[in-house]
């Protein structure tokens, strides 16, 4: 009797064809500096432009534990999206452009159909940050994930002139601070989320909710907003002063990590109306305030600093770009976040 690499759990026909289904998702975010296509070893990307000195940005991060809504829904087309934010939100923050992005999809056993639908919400969002989906890695790994369920993980490369960094380090008292609002939890806090929502509340993602006017799975796979756009619009126009993505820790850990030491910002809550899940959390919870700060985005996903001189253009410029900017607070002499 003969063993075969299908009969222990990897079947090489199926990750042809996931490949064959994805290939036209790949190629919708193709820019004309990739000089590969879809199946090479390597993805290839020839830097172009006129740069004097520039500066390479990577990033990566996965989609996390909101991947279980996905399998409970069984709806695998956003949480791409997901992957593709978090890392390109992440580099934007130091000015650069997005060029290219990986992904890295690790399954326990390959249903080509999911697979290609998966890829298409990583391409999804490849278009809306204008960068080329150039490769990526498809594993297909029996007895290691349970039946049905997978991780997503992605790798983004940004570049920026060395002269147009934004790294904080001219941020100052009396500056502004502008917040971008959220589409919702986007892609972190979902253990805490589940344990409320899921394990203490016991409702299923299926369940209609009126405060959302959709099912509790529907908001909660609702994909992270990637806000690259809008970023780059406003560097081609005003002086930013320093950025940050709202992930993991919230305003109260990603604000302090672009400013200078000695310096701090005063936030006034007042200012926006975080979207209706956090309310429910807190309240179904019993979640202390400071705790759903230092978790959640609370409806902000990202911020900028701008002189304030420069406040009402940068506003207008971001409105222009489809944002809805809200003026949170200032920079102020203390060290941290002060919410008021």
């Amino acid at each position: 009797m003969t063993n075969t690499y299908k009969e222990a759990g990897v079947d090489i026909d199926a990750g042809n064809e996931a490949v064959r289904l994805m290939r036209e998702h790949v190629r919708s975010t193709l820019r004309p500096e990739v000089l590969t296509d879809i199946g090479g070893f390597g993805g290839l990307f020839a830097l172009k432009g006129n740069y004097k000195e520039p500066v390479l940005v990577s990033g990566t991060d996965g989609v996390g534990t909101k991947l279980k809504i996905a399998f409970l829904m069984d709806k695998h087309d956003t949480v791409g999206q997901d992957a593709v934010a978090m890392c390109v939100n992440d580099i934007v923050v130091q000015g650069a452009e997005p060029l290219f992005f990986l992904d890295y999809l690790a399954v326990g056993k390959l249903q080509p159909h999911k697979v290609a639908a998966i890829v298409s919400g990583v391409a999804a969002g490849c278009r809306l940050a204008g960068c080329a989906l150039i490769g990526g890695e498809t594993a297909e790994m029996p007895g290691f994930y349970p039946e049905g369920e997978y991780d997503l993980a992605g790798f983004a490369v940004g570049v920026v002139e060395r002269t147009q960094l934004v790294d904080g380090s001219k941020i100052k008292q009396g500056d502004v601070v502008i917040g971008l609002p959220s589409t919702g939890l986007h892609s972190n806090g979902f253990s805490l989320a589940r344990k409320i929502l899921l394990e203490k509340a016991g409702w299923q993602p299926q369940m209609y909710r009126p405060e959302f006017d959709k099912t509790l799975g529907e908001e909660l796979l609702t994909p992270t907003r990637i806000y690259v756009p809008a970023i780059l619009a406003l560097l081609a126009e005003i002086n930013v002063l320093g950025m940050a993505h709202i992930t993991g820790g919230g305003l109260l850990e990603n604000i302090p990590r672009v400013l200078p030491a000695g310096l701090g910002v005063c936030l006034n809550t007042d200012a926006w109306e975080p979207p209706a899940v956090f309310t429910l959390i807190q309240e179904v919870g019993s979640v202390t305030q400071s705790e759903m700060f230092r978790t959640f985005n609370m409806g902000i996903g990202f911020v900028l600093i701008v002189p304030s001189e420069d406040q009402a253009a940068a506003v207008e410029l971001l409105r222009q770009a489809g944002e809805t900017p809200l003026c949170l607070g200032k920079v102020v002499k203390r060290n941290g976040v002060q919410i008021k």
